[in-house]
């Protein structure tokens, strides 16, 4: 690869400028129409978002930068084994909500986020509090991930410093995501997948043929450590298994898909989810060529010293195509990174507005909420400015770390809606525990590296929450002694 395949700095600053203005003016037009200017309409869209769109958006907020990145990553380093352990859990988690969106609508139909029906359903100050700290979080490490990759793409392709492109992605996505809230992210959300989808279906055969056929894919389907098998045992013990659990206690305890699930008119839930979840697949499964294409020896795809293993996928097309349709491959990663980067400032506004300030009046919300996606924007820049400079910390890394801690309130939430006997106590106590015990075995078996103990604190954690929700608690009875008066003989 030469350096006539990266797009100059020159460029960079063009290629985000124009992404920019262009994300700026589309949200400004749809924003010229008024109905996002109250609590519903900035929050929920008015609840009338029908399938087709709802799909659009549901599968455009999931592909996160693991779906764009860790994906074709996987693909070259375990085939199509990696890939398969992938793309099926991240079906699955969205096909859940099927299930799951028309029953939370059906009991809390006016509602905006999942704490907020966990504290109407258990009657429970800690509990809601409790369940804040992980979708919080959730929709931070949504902001820090979207920047850590979009920011690692340009500097890699462009030259320009990890910082500085961080702190434009930043302010490019608050600025349009503040015009209208959730109607803002919904539109942007259509043009954003239909853009890589497009891109996608012109680069993709372009570096096939440039890689000299799909012979120079089928060479490389075992990846580089050679796996051959779809289904092979070791990789679905030590990746399948941790990387199921972490993706659909993603879904769960991310509150953009429940922020769908109470946007999507209600009669259109099923459709809209099932339509989103095989968007989605269409996305890591046309990426993963790219990481066959790298694991192949004669394909002479390398790395640059120092940069992440996740940007294999970007290497490669820059390694067979010209530096214009690199800067169209990139345009589309921005656009689909800018979603689920807007997606959760949104969702994070939502359980401001709605679990926190409590704002009752229009006005009120609105500006609260703009205040919060502020916030949470700034502060996921800081952390995603920290990450970038941990060693040996890379996409894969932090994605695995927020998803295991979703997996506390995972069996919680799904009882929540199903199981009419669940006790705040099993709840907060099984959260709590899981948190403290089999967070940190898991951080540890990740450090040194043993897959059964990762795979043993992941069960762990699903283990202990289940447990302490079907323990049936006895109630405390206070035996009242009534004084008695003695007369006096």
């Amino acid at each position: 690869m030469t350096n006539a395949h990266y797009i100059t700095p020159a460029q960079g600053y063009w290629l985000l400028a124009i992404f920019g203005i262009g994300m700026f003016l589309i949200t400004f037009i749809f924003g010229r129409f008024g109905k996002w200017r109250t609590k519903d309409g900035f929050l929920v869209a008015n609840r009338d978002v029908g399938w087709i769109l709802g799909g659009f958006s549901i599968a455009a907020s999931w592909i996160w930068a693991p779906a764009l990145f860790v994906s074709v990553q996987l693909a070259y380093q375990k085939g199509l084994a990696g890939v398969f352990w992938f793309t099926l859990p991240n079906i699955l988690s969205l096909t859940i909500f099927a299930f799951l969106a028309p029953k939370i609508r059906k009991k809390l139909p006016e509602g905006y986020t999942l704490p907020q029906f966990i504290k109407e359903k258990l009657q429970s100050e800690r509990v809601h509090k409790v369940y804040l700290f992980p979708y919080f979080f959730y929709q931070l490490m949504a902001v820090v991930v979207q920047l850590y990759a979009g920011g690692s793409l340009v500097a890699l392709l462009t030259g320009i410093s990890l910082p500085l492109i961080m702190i434009v992605l930043t302010g490019i996505v608050l600025a349009y995501t503040l015009i209208s809230g959730l109607k803002a992210s919904i539109v942007t959300d259509f043009l954003q997948l239909s853009t890589i989808l497009v891109i996608g279906i012109i680069i993709i055969p372009m570096v096939v043929k440039g890689a000299d056929g799909y012979q120079a894919m089928s060479a490389g389907l075992g990846g580089i450590e050679g796996i051959k098998g779809i289904l092979d045992p070791g990789v679905a013990f030590s990746f399948g298994v941790v990387t199921s659990i972490g993706l659909i206690a993603g879904s769960i305890a991310d509150q953009s898909n429940w922020q769908r699930a109470f946007a999507v008119r209600q009669k259109d839930l099923t459709k809209a989810f099932i339509f989103g979840s095989l968007l989605f697949g269409i996305v890591p499964i046309c990426l993963s060529i790219l990481g066959f294409i790298a694991a192949n020896p004669a394909s002479q795809v390398v790395l640059p010293a120092g940069v992440d293993v996740s940007m294999i996928g970007v290497q490669t097309i820059a390694h067979f195509l010209p530096s214009w349709a690199v800067m169209l491959f990139a345009v589309a990663f921005l656009s689909i990174l800018s979603s689920s980067f807007d997606a959760g400032l949104c969702a994070a506004s939502s359980l401001w507005v709605t679990d926190v300030s409590k704002s009752k009046n229009d006005h009120e919300a609105i500006v609260s909420a703009r205040r919060s996606m502020s916030v949470i924007a700034l502060i996921g820049l800081l952390v995603a400015l920290a990450v970038a400079y941990i060693p040996n910390f890379g996409l894969q890394q932090l994605w695995w770390v927020f998803n295991t801690i979703a997996a506390c309130v995972m069996v919680p939430t799904i009882l929540s809606l199903y199981y009419d006997r669940l006790d705040e106590r099993g709840v907060f106590w099984g959260i709590l525990t899981a948190f403290f015990v089999g967070i940190p075995l898991f951080v540890y078996s990740n450090i040194i590296n043993q897959p059964s103990w990762i795979v043993a604190s992941s069960l762990m954690i699903i283990a202990i929450s289940t447990g302490f929700c079907l323990i049936r608690f006895k109630r405390a009875t206070l035996s009242v002694v009534v004084p008695v008066e003695i007369e006096e003989v």
